[in-house]
């Protein structure tokens, strides 16, 4: 009797196994570090960029891999479509801390 059963398609299970550990990790370091620079906001002098910083890291890691793993899963999106989300998720997170690093969220 096998304690796990696992079926992937197109690849060995534990392959697919691996990959979604490791989602799962950035997923929850990236909130980790989201909760960390909010409550650095909260805590000191309050500068909104420590707010932006979170929502670019955010939409930078946490939003694209939850939609590369709950859109195939979830929806009969095809692939075109599930990158396109995810590429403008990330190009939306990157410019959310380019704009704080270069003082947008100062003001």
């Amino acid at each position: 009797m096998r304690l796990l059963q696992l079926e992937a398609t197109g690849t060995d299970p534990f392959i697919a196994l691996g990959v979604l550990v490791l989602s799962v990790v950035s997923v929850v370091l990236s909130l980790i570090i989201a909760v960390v620079l909010v409550r650095g906001y909260r805590q000191g002098p309050a500068h909104r960029g420590t707010l932006w910083l979170a929502v670019g890291l955010i939409f930078l890691i946490t939003v694209p891999e939850l939609l590369r793993v709950g859109l195939p899963t979830a929806t009969g999106i095809g692939v075109v479509g599930r990158s396109v989300l995810v590429s403008v998720c990330e190009l939306f997170g990157l410019g959310t801390i380019l704009w704080t690093v270069y003082g947008g969220g100062a003001r």
